[in-house]
């Protein structure tokens, strides 16, 4: 399965419409931005929440949690390398490893890999395809992908 994230360039605070692999808009993603540690929410496309990213605020390096139905699922933190980037993430045991110029990224669980996130080069906005096996798995990809690009966004 495939979802394509595509960040609005012209729009208060950081928004992404999200589509599935016919184009069909699926998710939206929000900034709050007058809001201490601009949480980024996810809704359907009927308008409910069903998913929360927040900074963790005064982290260093940033660290973000995941919030599914009200609940801390997990976090994501990303780690000091040189090179390739790496992010910690708690949650199911997975580990995220990203490439040399931060435009591909797998997530793994074990040594299995479970998504793949690829930034795409040339577009207005950020835009990212999340590619995944599992569809039980696509939330969560959703939610590693806004994480990954405000951490990203931070260090620049």
């Amino acid at each position: 399965m495939r979802l394509c994230i595509k960040q609005r360039v012209f729009s208060w605070g950081d928004t992404y419409d999200i589509y599935d692999e016919n184009g069909n808009e699926k998710y939206l993603v929000k900034e709050e931005t007058f809001t201490f540690g601009h949480p980024l929410h996810v809704y359907d496309k009927r308008g409910q929440e069903i998913g929360c990213v927040n900074e963790v605020p005064f982290s260093f390096p940033k660290q973000y949690e995941i919030i599914v139905g009200g609940v801390q699922r997990g976090s994501i933190q990303k780690q000091f390398t040189f090179f390739r980037q790496k992010y910690d993430v708690d949650f199911n045991g997975w580990h995220i490893e990203g490439d040399f110029l931060d435009w591909d990224y797998d997530v793994f669980s074990g040594s299995r890999p479970i998504i793949h996130i690829n930034k795409e080069w040339l577009t207005w906005g950020d835009t990212y395809t999340i590619d995944f096996e599992n569809p039980a798995d696509e939330l969560m990809g959703i939610m590693l992908v806004v994480a990954i690009d405000a951490a990203n966004r931070n260090k620049n």
